[in-house]
């Protein structure tokens, strides 16, 4: 979207597409942020646990080679 705007060179039309979508956004439900919150938590948990193993691996291994 900026690309399209620096070609055109008019920012205040850039602007009038990011007013548009925020007046198109709304603030999501007590339950669709509960939701989210419980899948962003859960892939939070999912990263860490496999940098976990991959920190665990790259340490102890060495060793027994």
């Amino acid at each position: 979207m900026l690309e399209s705007a620096k070609g055109n060179g008019s920012i205040s039309q850039t602007l009038k597409s990011y007013f548009r979508v925020l007046k198109l956004s709304r603030k999501p439900t007590r339950e669709e942020f509960l939701m989210i919150s419980k899948v962003a938590g859960a892939g939070i948990l999912i990263i860490g646990f496999v940098g976990f193993v991959v920190y665990v691996l790259l340490t102890e291994l060495p060793k027994w080679v």
